[in-house]
């Protein structure tokens, strides 16, 4: 379980980039974040994984080891403890284009390994046939010796897929993973991280509330850095409105999925 409690982050001028974000995440949920630009979906995710600095709250999520883990407040080892049991999918993919595929899926994995271990000899031959099984299911093990450079936007996406997979996480995070994409490979990676779900807990921010409705199984609204809607994935046009405000005319779809 996963329990976000209380964010808030406030700019000295007074702006409000997180006013009290509360939410929690049970067992088999794919949680989908929707707002519009700027309204602090990034933010809630970067500072679950630790990577953004809050003035207050908490971000807890049971560990491997079955000990509860707040991402917030903890540092130095115990937050490297805690970010190799955490998937993240980024936006903008940050693969390494001149490795492979497989090695880029292999990567995953660093932060499990001894920095003697992997300075001397790297990843295992076992290791390798994992990431292979693990490109295999990502529909990726043709390309697995491709250099990921060479590989289109969505291919390089389902890498980043692979590699958040082979990390073996307890919780996956993704930060507009399908922002860039088309049709066709968004639904696919929406696919893939709704499977996801039944493994382990699975958060993301998108903007095309249309593919959420598909295959989250609850939205989170939020706007100017404020939770305004918490339910069903499928929402009224009211609803949008509420979350989006004037940006929901220019949202792909949302008209014709949710009238």
């Amino acid at each position: 379980m996963l329990t976000v409690r209380g964010l808030s982050w406030k700019l000295a001028g007074g702006r409000t980039l997180l006013d009290n974000v509360s939410f929690s995440v049970r067992e088999g949920e794919f949680v989908g974040i929707l707002g519009p630009s700027g309204a602090g979906k990034t933010l809630t995710i970067r500072a679950i994984v630790g990577l953004t600095a809050v003035q207050s709250g908490e971000c807890v999520f049971t560990g491997e080891d079955g000990n509860d883990c707040d991402t917030i407040r903890v540092r130095g080892e115990g937050l490297r403890i805690a970010r190799r049991q955490i998937g993240m999918i980024f936006q903008g993919l940050q693969l390494v284009k001149r490795l492979t595929a497989l090695e880029n899926v292999m990567i995953g994995r660093l932060g499990r390994v001894s920095p003697l271990r992997s300075w001397l000899y790297g990843f295992t031959d076992g290791e390798a046939r994992e990431a292979m099984q693990v490109l295999d299911r990502v529909g990726m093990a043709a390309f697995a010796d491709r250099i990921t450079a060479s590989l289109s936007g969505g291919e390089m996406q389902h890498v980043a897929v692979a590699r958040a997979i082979f990390q073996q996480p307890r919780l996956y995070l993704a930060d507009e993973p399908i922002a860039n994409l088309d049709p066709g490979n968004a639904s696919e990676i929406m696919r893939l991280l709704q499977s996801l779900s039944r493994e382990a807990l699975v958060v993301g921010a998108f903007h095309q509330p249309e593919m959420t409705s598909r295959f989250c199984t609850r939205v989170i609204g939020i706007r100017q850095g404020a939770v305004v809607y918490d339910g069903p994935p499928r929402l009224t046009i009211a609803q949008l409105r509420e979350i989006y405000g004037a940006e929901l005319e220019g949202l792909r779809g949302a008209e014709a999925t949710h009238a």
